[in-house]
C-alpha cells in the first residue's frame, strides 16, 4: 500500500509557509508524503534562441530555489517530499495534479504573492475550493 499524498502548492509567500507547518503536522498524522507544487509564470514565447532557453533556465532555477526552504523544512522533519514545477494557471494546475496524483488532500495558503491579481480575478484558493477533487485545507 502506498502512502497517502498531500498536495502543498507554494509560491514563496508567508501564507505558503504557514500552510507548510500544517502539512508537516498532517503528514505525520496521516503517514503521508508531501508533493510540493510551484506554478511559475509563462515562458516568454516571443524570445528567440538562445534567449528563450536562457529565460527557461532562469525560471526553472528560480522556481527550484523557491521550493528549497519548503523542501528542507519537510525533509528535516522526516517527511517524504517530492516536488513538481509547472507552467500555467495555478488553480487549474493544482486541481489537475491533485486528480492525477490521487491526492488525499490539498493544503494551501489563503493568499499568495499576487494579492491584487487575486482580488481582480478571483483568488486561487477560492477556485481550488470550487474545483478540487479532494478536501482542501486553506490556511490563513
Amino acid at each position: 500500500m502506498t502512502a497517502p499524498v498531500i498536495l502543498l502548492p507554494v509560491d514563496g509567500s508567508e501564507h505558503a509557509a504557514r500552510a507548510t507547518a500544517y502539512a508537516l503536522k498532517m503528514a505525520g498524522l496521516m503517514r503521508a508524503r508531501v508533493l510540493l507544487l510551484h506554478c511559475h509564470r509563462p515562458f516568454p514565447v516571443k524570445l528567440g534562441e538562445p534567449y528563450f532557453q536562457k529565460a527557461i533556465d532562469r525560471i526553472m532555477v528560480d522556481s527550484s530555489a523557491l521550493l528549497e526552504p519548503f523542501r528542507s523544512t519537510l525533509t528535516e522533519n522526516g517527511v517524504e517530499v517530492t516536488d513538481l514545477i509547472m507552467e500555467g494557471p495555478p488553480a487549474d494546475k493544482i486541481c489537475d495534479v491533485a486528480q492525477v496524483e490521487s491526492c488525499e488532500m490539498i493544503i494551501m495558503g489563503s493568499r499568495g504573492r499576487s494579492d491584487l491579481k487575486g482580488l481582480l480575478l478571483g483568488s486561487v484558493a477560492h477556485r481550488v475550493l470550487q474545483q478540487a477533487p479532494c478536501p482542501v485545507l486553506v490556511v490563513r
